[in-house]
Formats: C-alpha cells, structure tokens, sequence
C-alpha cells in the first residue's frame, strides 16, 4: 500500500453494538482503491498499534439503495454481512445525513433494511439459508451435536450447559477450521438456555477470536432456539453482558420470515487517522 498517496489525516468514527467494536470512514467521495482496501482494514484494526477494531466499514453511494457498504473484518477478509456492524453503519448514516430514519443499504448478503428507534437500531435481516440441524462431530475427543444456519454469514450453534466453562476460543477454532465446514469456514456460537434468555459467547471467522457479540451469530442462535420450541421475540445476553432482541416467524415447513435485530448502537468517539495508524 502506497502510504503518501492517502489522503491524512482520514476522519473516522468508532462505534460499538453490544460490545462488537467498528470504524465507519465515509467513503462516498472515494480515495482508497479496492485493491488496497484489505490491507488498510487489517492495519487500522490491529489493536495497540491503531485504532483497533472487530471491523472497518467504508459507506460508499449506490444507485438501488441509500448506500452500500465494503465489511472488512479485523484480518482484512471481506464479509457478506454483520449484524452489529450494520446497525452501527445504519445509526451512523443517519446521524451524518447520508440516510433517513428508515433506510436501506447493501450488503454482498443482499439489501438490509433499518430504523432508528429512541435507542436502538432495529435491522431486517436477510432470509436466513442452508440450515442443518442435528449434525453430530467429534470435536476435541467428544460427539457434540451442531447446528448450522447462514444468517448473512454461516454459523454453527452448540448448545452448552454452562457458558461460563464453555472453551469458546479452542472448540470455536476447531469448528471453524472443521474439514465439514471448508472451505468458506463458520463461525461458532456456544448458546445456554437460562431463564433471562439465550446467554451467547461467539468465536467469530475473521477475528479468529472470542468477540464481545456477533449479531448475525445472535439471530442464529435464535432462529435455531426457535426450531426447539423458543418463542419470538428472543432475549439475547451477550459476552459484555448486553442484550439483543430477535424477532421472527417461523412456518410448519421451518422456513423463516420477518427476521429483525435490534439493539443499541452507540457511537464512542470521532477522530483522525494519522499515517501513524499504519505500519511503515
């Protein structure tokens, strides 16, 4: 990447949902090319040396929509879709006037659509596709029983007895990494059933690590909570101990309909990147 070409210092934004941290630039007048824009991501996300972030998300026009996005997560992989990420894109949008209370934008998922509440973001999800339920791998010595849905991005959702012990950094690397799952991966929900909700700890693909929340893994857990006998709307609790509310349908042939996120998105500072933010 050709540093002196960068237009410094590059304003930003940092965000968080539930814990799942972001930094939203406005791309709408383009400056960084495509070709580069996976190795400004992994730079400016590592934490310590820069900004530090789960994610970077670039606002750029589009002609169907309010705006699109370009999700890239902390290692620079591009991403189809992020649940968290986009209510924090959403609120962002229209607090800077790009879009209004109730929009749409695009995603590689598909086309989202949101609405600002007092507090919170409320986004309609994509329809949900290729769910397995009931799959039974042998991870770390043991037979556990998996399941898995792609809510934007796939996920495998392990129900646990206690998600305090659950070993979310070493079984979540092993499932995300399972020959099952190649090549695109997943990522790696442990879920316990408690009598305040659904408690969530997520290993998120392209993080490669425990994340505080993950939105999308969120709405996994709860569409597949929802196929064992859960109601809607389901309560959330994440790692930061944040709550998510899901809303869903779901008919006699387990096809879902009328799927929504919503949560806080809170904005945590504004600043300006330096070429300090990125290794020489």
């Amino acid at each position: 990447m050709d540093l002196t070409n960068l237009p410094f210092p590059i304003s930003f934004t940092k965000m968080n949902g539930a814990g799942n941290d972001f930094i939203i630039i406005d791309h709408r007048q383009a400056w960084l090319p495509r070709a580069d824009q996976a190795e400004f991501a992994r730079q400016i996300c590592r934490r310590k040396f820069s900004v530090g972030a789960d994610g970077l998300i670039l606002i750029e026009d589009d002609e169907q929509a309010d705006f699109c996005w370009q999700f890239y997560n902390a290692d620079g992989s591009l991403a189809e879709m992020c649940g968290n990420g986009a209510r924090c894109a959403a609120r962002y949008a229209c607090e800077h006037k790009i879009a209004p209370a109730k929009m749409r934008f695009k995603t590689i998922a598909g086309i989202i659509e949101a609405e600002m509440r007092k507090r919170t973001v409320r986004i309609k999800m994509t329809s949900p596709v290729d769910l397995r339920l009931d799959e039974r791998l042998e991870i770390d010595g043991v037979e556990r029983l998996l399941h898995h849905i792609n809510t934007g991005v796939p996920h495998v959702v392990c129900f646990v007895d206690d998600i305090t012990t659950a070993q979310v950094r070493k079984w979540g690397q092993m499932i995300r990494f399972h020959p099952h799952y190649q090549p695109a991966g997943t990522n790696v929900n442990f879920v316990h059933q408690a009598a305040d909700g659904l408690h969530i700890r997520t290993y998120e693909r392209g993080v490669e690590d425990e994340t505080m929340a993950c939105g999308t893994g969120a709405v996994a857990a709860a569409l597949i909570s929802g196929l064992k006998g859960a109601a809607s709307p389901a309560t959330i609790i994440t790692s930061g101990g944040d709550e998510l509310i899901i809303h869903f349908q779901i008919d006699t042939n387990n096809q879902f309909a009328n799927v929504c996120l919503e949560g806080e998105a809170v904005v945590v500072y504004d600043g300006l990147l330096t070429p300090g933010a990125l290794s020489a």
